[in-house]
């Protein structure tokens, strides 16, 4: 099982955490999982969300760590710390600001949404994975992505496009027979 999941589950803690706490997670997820593993159930196909739910709750005990670093990210997205002399930097600057803007959302939303959309993008779980790896019901999964969804799309100006919607955001033409 270390064989198979190590690599994703020190990716995923490294994403959530820095590298500086993912071997500590990973090799705390697999130390908790074999003390567990009676409690595994062998039904599963898949053991990645038991090991993604048990990576989770370890990765709340570094919350101070994710804070920091959330924090240090929102600070590096200022715009007069970079210079702006080229199309290049411009580009550097409004990514650093769009990251500023990202870590800042994902610091201020629940924890309890910020991992499940962590899991989600970066674990790379499907809604089915995300419930059994936090032992909630699926249809909770859906509401908690959606309000994170919903908060990064505010924070970032970003419109949710109607299906009646075409491209440059103008509405499709009714049809003649309509």
């Amino acid at each position: 099982m270390y064989d198979r999941h190590a690599s994703i589950i020190y990716r995923y803690a490294a994403r959530r955490a820095g590298d500086f706490a993912a071997d500590d997670v990973t090799s705390e997820t697999f130390l908790v999982a074999w003390e567990q593993l009676e409690n595994y159930d062998l039904d599963r196909d898949d053991a990645r969300p038991w090991l993604f739910g048990i990576a989770t709750n370890l990765l709340r005990r570094h919350h101070r760590a994710e804070a920091k670093m959330l924090k240090t990210a929102a600070k590096a997205a200022s715009r007069e710390a970079l210079s702006d002399d080229s199309d290049r930097i411009a580009a550097q600057v409004d990514a650093a600001v769009a990251t500023g803007r990202i870590a800042r959302t994902l610091k201020s939303m629940a924890a309890i949404d910020r991992e499940t959309l962590l899991l989600y993008a970066w674990a790379d779980l499907t809604y089915e994975g995300i419930a059994l790896a936090m032992d909630v019901p699926v249809g909770t999964v859906r509401s908690r992505l959606n309000r994170a969804r919903r908060a990064l799309r505010t924070e970032l100006d970003l419109e949710l496009l109607d299906e009646t919607e075409k491209d440059h955001g103008r509405l499709a033409a009714a049809p003649r027979n309509a």
